[in-house]
């Protein structure tokens, strides 16, 4: 590995083999002058090519290319991004942490536009670019489709000009995201609460980070020339794919307002006003099915909001006074 790397880049995967190689490479290609590392921490992959099979394939693609010394692999048991995340930064070697899904391919000059910012601006703490979406071979967006439904496939866009993020939830995308590793101690790591989990859709690590970011008086960067492309798993291009999307966003905006101390019984009039404003505006635009189908998974959203709301309130610890 490179002796202290001026930056560090991390992929977290799990069961992702398919896609993975081309992430890795898109990495060693950087055009970044300076030390640079790449680690892929393996979340407990389990795509083996048959049962009697030593070794999974996630692993072997990573092992086919680390005759690059700057790839280092890691093994993380628990499942969970947050944690696989955690164990990037405690395994990688420099101040600057740049984060790249395992299914998106980074834009050649990413790294260096990352270390640049960071390095003209001691206050900043986390930075992102734009992510571009790439179809699969001869498959087009389906009318359902809109804008703001495009960004759970990841689509990030705030525009061609540099800026200051200043509300949390236009905060830079995890499979376009870089953190500065003293703020990320400051704050005690990517919170395990929120990111995926397996099949548990859920997410917020970011915006949960950008929040604190900005409560505690650093600076967030949207950086439109660090550009990835993020691939479109065919799975996913169906309604139900996002329903359940929607579904884990909810519970993951519960679990945020929750961790913020935001929580309560007021909680129920919100997500029963979103509902409400969701269903209207579906037949609002009944006749676009972009956004009536939006506007559907964002009242569906609600519910699973008011899910999490409503055993927050039943099994919230009760409080103790001292007389």
């Amino acid at each position: 590995m490179p002796q202290h790397p001026q930056i560090s880049a991390i992929i977290c995967t799990h069961n992702r083999h398919t896609y993975l190689g081309a992430a890795i490479d898109s990495l060693l290609l950087q055009d970044f002058p300076d030390n640079f590392e790449v680690v892929v921490v393996d979340n407990a992959s389990s795509d083996y090519a048959s049962p009697e099979s030593p070794t999974s394939r996630t692993r072997e693609v990573v092992e086919a290319r680390q005759g690059d010394r700057r790839l280092k692999y890691v093994w993380e048991p628990e499942i969970g991004l947050s944690v696989a995340r955690n164990t990037g930064a405690k395994e990688a070697g420099s101040e600057i942490l740049a984060y790249l899904d395992d299914d998106a391919i980074a834009e050649p000059n990413w790294l260096r536009v990352l270390h640049s910012a960071y390095q003209s601006n001691q206050k900043l703490a986390v930075a992102g670019g734009k992510v571009n979406l790439l179809w699969p071979s001869g498959v087009s967006p389906p009318e359902w489709l809109s804008p703001g439904l495009a960004q759970n496939l990841g689509a990030y866009n705030l525009g061609d000009t540099w800026l200051y993020v200043t509300a949390p939830g236009l905060t830079p995308r995890g499979v376009n995201y870089s953190i500065r590793r003293a703020f990320l101690e400051q704050i005690g790591g990517f919170d395990v609460k929120l990111g995926r989990v397996g099949k548990k859709l859920l997410s917020n690590e970011e915006l949960r980070a950008t929040e604190l970011a900005l409560e505690l008086g650093w600076q967030v960067v949207y950086l439109p020339d660090a550009q990835v492309l993020h691939n479109v798993a065919r799975e996913r291009l169906n309604k139900a794919w996002f329903l359940e999307r929607g579904w884990w966003q909810g519970i993951s905006e519960c679990y945020r307002e929750q961790l913020s101390d935001r929580a309560g019984i007021a909680q129920l009039g919100w997500g029963g006003e979103r509902i409400l404003r969701g269903v209207w505006k579906s037949f609002k635009y009944i006749r676009d099915p972009a956004l009536r189908f939006e506007n559907f998974v964002f009242a569906w959203g609600q519910i699973g909001y008011l899910s999490a709301a409503i055993r927050g309130l039943i099994f919230a610890p009760k409080s103790t006074s001292r007389h």
